[in-house]
């Protein structure tokens, strides 16, 4: 995949500098473009958006890729959508970038030939908070989600009772405990959501290299379409 980097919004690229703390509602983010993303100029791609967690935050964009995705990108894994990876600033957390994450998410709709209703969102730990808060703030945005032990801050979950969910948590996390999963998946049940949990039995904090390695995830994201 080819891979790019960006800031956003775009009309603030000149407040952003190398290797300082990028100013307040602004995100660094690097784009993988499949190989043959220009093969054919009338196709339209789905975009996955993943959330790194808070070991990968501060000014240095290449520790948004060290985990998940981009990761496996980097590594030459070839995936049939575009990923967009931003990054969190040290002093923040997703759940207080959405609406930076929303304009994120028009400015690569409107600059590449996207399908906008396949676009998904994942992330893990930090970012399975900001996966969870995202889809809760903006649920007509996406087509499907997937939090990896990550949870929501005092929040209802009813809000995304349309959008398929798929949530992951490892059972001996003593990171954030499985718990802020299975109440989020109770509450989404108890509405007849469209939710499916993986629950790791004996797994710790790193639920998400086992989640991120499984094709099945990338199949079931991509096999959603957000329904006007």
């Amino acid at each position: 995949m080819r891979r790019s980097r960006h800031i956003t919004p775009a009309i603030r690229s000149d407040d952003v500098r190398d290797d300082e703390p990028a100013p307040a509602d602004t995100l660094r983010y690097l784009i993988h473009l499949p190989d043959d993303y220009d093969a054919d100029p009338d196709r339209r791609w789905p975009l996955v958006l993943f959330l790194h967690g808070s070991g990968e935050r501060g000014s240095d964009l290449d520790r948004a890729a060290l985990h998940g995705p981009p990761m496996r990108a980097d590594a030459g894994h070839e995936f049939p959508f575009v990923l967009v990876t931003p990054q969190c600033s040290e002093s923040s957390q997703w759940v207080a970038e959405l609406s930076t994450l929303s304009v994120l998410i028009d400015e690569v709709v409107a600059s590449h030939r996207i399908d906008p209703a396949r676009v998904s969102v994942t992330g893990l730990s930090m970012g399975g908070y900001g996966t969870w808060s995202m889809a809760v703030r903006y649920p007509d945005r996406f087509a499907a989600i997937a939090p990896i032990c990550g949870g929501l801050w005092l929040q209802s979950a009813a809000p995304i009772r349309n959008v398929p969910t798929w949530a992951f948590h490892g059972d001996a996390d003593d990171v954030v405990p499985v718990s802020a999963t299975e109440l989020i998946v109770a509450e989404l049940r108890s509405l007849d959501a469209d939710v499916r949990f993986t629950r790791y039995a004996g797994v710790g904090h790193d639920s998400w290299t086992a989640t991120y390695e499984d094709p099945q995830l990338y199949e079931w994201l991509l096999s959603h379409r957000r329904i006007a």
